[in-house]
């Protein structure tokens, strides 16, 4: 026989009671699930969450398919699960469920005109899907607590981590951890002059603001002061039995002091002290291998992230997301030369369109 297609079901799970419990139980969510991300997306840009399930708003919740509608004059109209976030798995076990849920994102795809669907697992292969397909792909990161803090730093580079840790002790670096305003004017302050040196505009304030608003204390903005200037900084959020490292910046004059090595390690620890599990590092760039070695010389196991786009029209063969070109790397040497008043205004004007 046949494989008989299940009834889906939308929800939105911002408004439904029974998605923190699912979440909890679910093996495979992660914070980009979670009602506090949710809640910060819509509220900075408008995304409005909706999840695919085949279960009944009477039963129990027992798998949905999450993603977001990005409405867009400029990128166009399309469904991305999750934005901004380095991964959103399908949080479905069996296969026929994936097949159906899919097929519904499938047919609103069709139905409405959208440009693609774009799904980003962070361990499931992609979707058997009859649609055009385009890829890109990222390094994954992900370092084990569960060692002893000793094993712990054995593991970490002698020369560019332990070193540079030894060096932030002896330089007298001060810790200092919190998620008031204060922190978030000092975090972005150094956030928009490393995104200006990368060439990059910044993430509009209000998204920080909004972050901070729905993890409370779930999310910490981590400092280390030479004195009482900060010298680098970094955000990360707790879920489950996860630590998230989300967003870092220095100040460059500062760097040789070990400033974000220092930082890494306190998170580490307090994370191992807490009895979480995993360090969850976030992805990379495949051509920014000076991150990937960073990560990697902390002893993280490196993955690989596939997003996939799912294309209405279009080649049936499977080709590559586009990458970005050689104007990016004019783009950004003129982006290096913006005002900073000027780079965060244009952040919050293009973020909403990116997704």
């Amino acid at each position: 026989m046949g494989h008989q297609t299940n009834l889906v079901y939308k929800l939105l799970p911002l408004e439904d009671c029974r998605w923190d419990s699912f979440l909890q139980e679910h093996r495979h969510s992660s914070v980009f699930h979670s009602k506090a991300w949710l809640q910060a997306l819509r509220n900075t840009y408008n995304y409005e969450p909706i999840a695919y399930t085949s279960s009944p708003s009477d039963s129990p919740l027992r798998n949905a398919i999450i993603a977001c509608r990005v409405e867009s004059w400029f990128t166009g109209r399309r469904l991305v699960s999750l934005p901004f976030s380095d991964h959103s798995e399908a949080l479905v076990e069996d296969s026929d469920d994936l097949r159906d849920l899919f097929a519904e994102l499938e047919t609103t795809l069709l139905r409405e005109k959208l440009r693609y669907v774009e799904m980003r697992p962070l361990f499931g292969a992609g979707f058997a899907s009859s649609l055009s397909k385009s890829v890109r792909s990222y390094c994954f990161h992900q370092l084990d607590l569960t060692p002893t803090l000793d094993s712990i730093f054995k593991g970490f580079h002698k020369d560019s981590i332990q070193r540079k840790i030894r060096r932030s002790e002896r330089e007298k670096l001060v810790y200092v951890e919190g998620n008031t305003e204060h922190f978030l004017n000092q975090f972005y302050r150094l956030f928009v002059t490393t995104r200006k040196r990368h060439g990059l505009p910044p993430q509009p304030l209000k998204w920080f603001s909004n972050l901070i608003e729905s993890f409370g204390s779930a999310l910490k903005i981590r400092i280390a002061l030479k004195g009482e200037r900060p010298v680098a900084s970094i955000l990360t959020l707790q879920f489950k039995d996860t630590l998230v490292y989300k967003y870092g910046c220095s100040n460059a004059e500062y760097n040789n002091l070990g400033g974000m090595s220092f930082l890494f390690w306190m998170a580490i620890q307090e994370a191992h002290g807490a009895g979480l599990k995993v360090f969850d590092l976030g992805r990379s760039d495949l051509d920014n291998l000076g991150l990937i070695t960073f990560k990697e010389r902390w002893g993280a196991t490196r993955s690989t992230l596939t997003y996939t786009r799912y294309h209405a029209r279009g080649d049936s063969g499977l080709t590559l997301i586009a990458k970005p070109s050689d104007w990016m790397s004019i783009a950004k040497q003129v982006i290096s030369h913006t005002p900073s008043q000027v780079l965060t205004a244009a952040g919050k004007i293009l973020y909403k369109h990116i997704g």
